[in-house]
């Protein structure tokens, strides 16, 4: 028999409509972790639940043969929202969103096909090395969970993350560093019908910071953006204080510190030239990393997929994802698409086809895994 004959499509899917049906935004994870526990139990793991301040991550274990490196699968718990609610329809091979909600294939489609790549395991006994199951907790809100994620307890150098779109046999390889701040301008508020001589409108001064300070694409590998401004308390005060938060993402360390520089710099100088107060609050919430296409991992990948019948797309993108966490801790982690589309919309489906191709994928890596140590370098 195929590999792919191991999988039970039934079971797949009725796995997945079960888990989408549980509202598990982040932060608010508990529902379907202690579900996720459960089965991980069934499925033969020892649970870990590794709480921190607002969330927590399950990671699980399954103990394999010795001589197989072990390796790491992951997927994050959490949705965008809206899900509460969900509505959805399974026809012609697919399943979509119905109503005003995400479907949540992002990133349940992770959890299904791993849970149902460990029941296969223990069903047909397909030798395996350790293996250990991450499912982190507000991904959708900067990485969170993976930020807080003990790395001390796990002993994997490898990790397959499952969260990435498209057809099954996207590959992410490399993605950017990533930089966010939040700048606060205090003018002073005065009368605006009275008096608007004596104040100094933080609005304004934050509409000539923005004005001239680099947006949208700066080059083929940088990106930079201003996404949220907020300030003023009504229309007859001229406003005293204006928040405003943007981001810079670059693959390029350099040009990303002479943006940076570039506009903390001209928001400190328009802020003076207008008698203004600036305060800034600056985060590095991940960085770059680019996995090279002779880098082992990625050759072993390659052949596997080759066996699957799939041809692998292998793409650097514009964004994160746990797996940027993973690398910038010492791992080397792969992000591979789950068959999920039209991601962070309400019209997010998943084709059936993906959903068991990504199981396919997933277990011919596992039981292949005693191989990698024998591609040729």
């Amino acid at each position: 028999m195929e590999i792919a004959d191991f999988i039970n499509q039934e079971r797949l899917v009725e796995t997945f409509v079960e888990l989408i049906k549980i509202n598990a935004p982040s932060f608010r994870e508990r529902e379907l972790g202690d579900l996720l526990a459960r089965k991980l139990a069934k499925a033969g793991c020892e649970i870990e639940l590794q709480a921190y301040d607002r969330s927590f991550n399950l990671i699980a274990r399954k103990t394999g043969q010795d001589g197989i490196p072990p390796l790491l699968l992951s997927g994050h718990m959490d949705t965008i929202e809206p899900t509460e609610g969900i509505t959805f329809a399974i026809e012609d091979g697919l399943i979509k969103t119905t109503g005003n909600t995400v479907l949540g294939a992002d990133d349940k489609s992770a959890i299904a096909q791993i849970l149902e790549v460990l029941s296969v395991l223990a069903e047909r006994e397909i030798p395996h090395g350790d293996l250990e199951i991450v499912f982190t907790s507000a991904e959708e809100k900067g990485l969170v969970g993976a930020k807080h994620l003990d790395f001390t307890r796990l002993k994997s150098k490898y990790a397959l993350v499952l969260d990435s779109g498209g057809s099954v046999g996207n590959v992410v390889v490399g993605a950017p560093s990533h930089y966010t701040y939040e700048m606060t301008v205090k003018g002073k508020s005065a009368h605006a019908g009275m008096e608007p001589e004596r104040g100094i409108s933080a609005i304004r001064i934050a509409a000539n910071i923005i004005a001239g300070i680099p947006d949208g694409r700066i080059d083929a590998e940088t990106t930079a953006n201003v996404g949220v401004i907020q300030g003023g308390t009504a229309t007859n005060v001229v406003p005293k204080e204006t928040v405003i938060w943007g981001e810079i993402r670059s693959h390029n360390a350099e040009t990303l510190e002479k943006t940076k520089k570039f506009i903390l710099e001209t928001a400190q100088r328009t802020a003076q030239m207008n008698h203004a107060h600036l305060l800034i609050t600056e985060h590095d919430e991940y960085q770059a990393f680019h996995i090279d296409k002779d880098e082992p991992i990625l050759r072993f990948l390659a052949g596997v997929f080759t066996r699957c019948g799939i041809e692998p797309a292998f793409a650097v993108v514009g964004g994160g994802s746990d797996a940027s966490i993973f690398n910038q801790r010492g791992m080397t982690a792969i992000n591979m698409s789950t068959g999920m589309q039209n991601v962070h919309s309400t019209e997010e489906l998943i084709y059936i086809k993906d959903l068991v191709n990504g199981c396919v994928v997933l277990l011919t890596a596992i039981s292949m895994f005693r191989e990698f140590g024998k591609v040729p370098l």
